[in-house]
């Protein structure tokens, strides 16, 4: 499945800024980064609940926000894409 990992961190002191560099790198390690906050993750059920259990671990709820979307059937949703980066199809032959 897709999920899609949304997260805005409270940078305005020190301890926030490690937050932010936190979760990006828990995000780094399963998906792709498709904008500054913003991932896409292909991943299977257990996956996306560790996933969900680290970031939950990083981030401080009364202050950040968080946000995934599981998208069951990657086949099924649109994504449409404008400006110039473009994300790898995981569905796609890996071609080096």
């Amino acid at each position: 499945m897709l999920v899609i990992v949304c997260y805005d961190v409270n940078t305005e002191d020190r301890a926030g800024r490690r937050r932010l560099r936190r979760v990006a790198k828990v995000c780094e390690s399963t998906g792709q980064r498709v904008q500054k906050s913003v991932f896409e993750c292909q991943v299977n059920l257990a996956q996306m609940e560790q996933l969900e259990r680290r970031l939950l671990a990083e981030i401080d709820l009364d202050s950040d926000c968080l946000r995934l979307y599981r998208l069951a059937d990657s086949k099924g949703c649109e994504v449409r894409e404008h400006g110039r980066f473009r994300a790898t199809d995981f569905e796609d032959p890996l071609v080096l």
